[in-house]
């Protein structure tokens, strides 16, 4: 599809990141980006805690686990470990059957109907005449709203509560979820604070055990509250971590409504399409009988281990069907060395080489089997089409074209949540939509759909997802030619006043000044790719990305203060200068990158890319992994 140039003011060119010191050895050619710390020590931390607080209560007991727990608790504790201080395990939201243990703990989130679900089996016990002692642990943390429920029904003094700090689940060597999916909608939705306080514990831990940070950039305002509460537990506990060599140099937070439009696109690279296909939970997935080729459903995990997944997993796709098919002829060569071998040689086969191949050669047939999946559900869905409608909008063109796509979409009643992502992209690449577009799609839909969805609008208004166009926003043509004849300052001041409207996304300034829509002379090659567009093919920088690779060139925000007002603000950059000097260049080279509201696959594609260009490591830190589906799912008050 042709590209239209863009006129950026920020090259895309590769350079080295000038935040991160060039080691006198490495002036020529690309330097190897460092490796990423051990993370496993988190998963033992989280271990050892949990059997502790198990075994404060003696003796054999019934252990309750709410299901979004399930997953996590897989990753770090064997089921075998738990046996060990548990009698029986049961399911929260499911009636216990009548158990003889003395003993119930709850291993919980901390929410209210699972409050009064424990509460509810309190009081059945005290009606009934049976005594029996009740644990609660909290993970990551207690609130103060729970107790108040437990005190509301009246079983506050016949339980005792605790907290296991489970904050970090390494997914993978440079992947650490806090697995919290609603954090997303408490936050940026309902306005709830509530999570600051466990992020900012995660970010100590992990300054207390990697850090300190040299560092620290971010931009929005859960970003900035997230590290000045930070800040303030350091200095509480000072001195934790002192005189140890840092292993991450650089952190860099960031909130998701600083890049909605990244988070909308459909993904293209081979993780992100297995994830918007099969639904990647907790970092494994499970693949269904179209994909094994057989009548049952396998659990995969999904990390570096898979030696076939690790090198496709970044790749777009177009790519992955050609190194699939080169794998598989390599390995079909490797298991027909049999035949010439003596009697030594094929002992020595078959004991060092042959259960490898073996496990290869079953991965390499279900990552077969799920891109022929995802092939045969996207052509249905005229996934083509749709890519070349969120091009348009990506770039401006088109509009109206892309317009009667979506309707025609709505009108066929593909899927209700991709006619909403699509809706949204619209909105908020165009800065909302005109008050008769609005009305139009908004009407359709709900006859489509059901009027059961009219909350859903509500919401993604509230949230700047889905925005009407107020009157004054038409002005913003004036603005620019404004601006040009005015001073950056007063420029700025106006730019607010029009701001002050309304929320508006201002993604085609933005786009402009950031270059995000690259310039083509001919083919983009996927197969190759040049910068990070090509995780949207070519036609687009993920916005959240570009912003840390603009930042840690520049080492802070100066140069940027035009999109950092378009961003709507809250932007910061401090150094730690004695954390600087003790870090180790290597350490300087290492990047946390902070997502609060969730990351795509694509994001951290793009930023993978970007640090073996450049020589640096990026660690990735999420509030849970998110994709266009998910974040319109938050939204979504209709329940199916």
């Amino acid at each position: 599809m042709a590209q239209r140039t863009s006129g950026a003011s920020v090259p895309s060119g590769p350079r080295p990141l000038s935040g991160v010191p060039v080691p006198a050895m490495a002036s020529a050619g690309r330097r190897d980006a460092p490796e990423a710390p051990d993370f496993g020590i988190l998963k033992r931390l989280a271990r050892d805690q949990l059997i502790y607080l198990l075994e404060q209560l003696p003796g054999k007991k019934d252990l309750f686990i709410e299901a979004d727990l399930m997953s996590p608790l897989d990753r770090i504790a064997n089921v075998s470990i738990l046996k060990h201080e548990v009698d029986k395990l049961y399911k929260v939201e499911t009636r216990p059957a009548p158990s003889s243990s003395d003993q119930f703990c709850f291993l919980v989130r901390p929410r209210i109907r699972t409050m009064r679900y424990i509460a509810d089996i309190v009081n059945a016990d005290k009606m009934s005449g049976r005594s029996r002692k009740y644990k609660i642990i909290f993970s990551p943390q207690k609130f103060y709203a729970c107790e108040m429920v437990l005190e509301e029904e009246g079983v506050f003094g016949d339980v005792t509560c605790d907290e296991w700090s489970f904050y970090l689940l390494p997914l993978d060597e440079d992947i650490i979820s806090m697995e919290l999916p609603e954090f997303f909608r408490d936050y940026f939705l309902e306005g709830d604070h509530r999570w600051i306080n466990s992020i900012a514990r995660a970010l100590q831990l992990l300054n207390s055990l990697y850090g300190p940070f040299g560092r620290a950039y971010g931009i929005g305002r859960c970003a900035k509250m997230s590290y000045e509460l930070l800040r303030d537990l350091e200095g509480e506990s000072e001195g934790d971590g002192q005189g140890r060599k840092p292993e991450i140099g650089n952190i860099f937070l960031m909130d998701r409504d600083t890049d909605y439009v990244t988070a909308l696109c459909s993904q293209v690279v081979y993780e992100g399409l297995v994830d918007d296909t099969f639904r990647i939970k907790c970092g494994s997935v499970d693949f269904g009988p179209d994909v094994t080729s057989s009548d049952k459903s396998i659990k995969v995990l999904l990390n570096a281990q898979d030696k076939v997944f690790s090198q496709i997993r970044n790749e777009h796709f177009s790519s992955v069907f050609g190194f699939l098919s080169q794998k598989s002829r390599n390995l079909q060569a490797q298991y027909d060395r049999r035949r010439g071998m003596d009697i030594k040689q094929m002992k020595n086969f078959v004991s060092q080489e042959l259960k490898g191949l073996k496990q290869e050669h079953r991965l390499l047939s279900l990552h077969i089997g799920a891109c022929e999946s995802i092939m045969k559900k996207k052509t249905k869905q005229d996934f083509q089409e749709m890519i070349k409608a969120e091009h348009s909008l990506l770039e401006g063109f088109d509009i109206r074209e892309s317009t009667s796509f979506i309707e025609e979409h709505i009108d066929r009643q593909v899927s209700p949540i991709e006619s909403l992502r699509l809706m949204c992209l619209l909105s908020i690449t165009e800065n909302g939509l005109v008050p008769k577009d609005y009305r139009s799609l908004k009407t359709q839909y709900l006859q489509s759909y059901g009027p059961e969805h009219l909350l859903t609008f509500h919401n993604l208004k509230r949230i700047g997802l889905l925005t009407e166009q107020a009157a004054g926003e038409t002005l913003t043509a004036v603005e620019s030619r404004v601006s040009k004849l005015v001073t950056d300052r007063a420029a700025g001041k106006i730019t607010d006043a029009f701001n002050s409207l309304a929320r508006k996304s201002n993604f085609r300034a933005i786009s402009k000044k950031l270059g995000l829509i690259p310039r083509l002379d001919g083919e983009y090659d996927l197969k190759l790719p040049r910068d990070m567009a090509y995780v949207f093919s070519g036609a687009y920088v993920p916005l959240s990305c570009k912003i840390i690779e603009q930042v840690l060139e520049r080492r802070g925000w100066q140069g940027l203060e035009e999109v950092v007002r378009l961003l709507n603000g809250h932007e910061f950059s401090v150094a730690d200068s004695a954390a600087e000097d003790s870090a180790a260049a290597e350490a300087q080279r290492v990047v946390l990158a902070v997502f609060l509201g969730g990351c795509t696959f694509s994001e951290i594609a793009a930023l993978r890319f970007l640090g073996k260009e450049r020589g640096c490591k990026f660690i990735f830190l999420t509030t849970a992994i998110t994709n266009s589906a998910r974040v319109m799912e938050a939204m979504t008050e209709a329940r199916a």
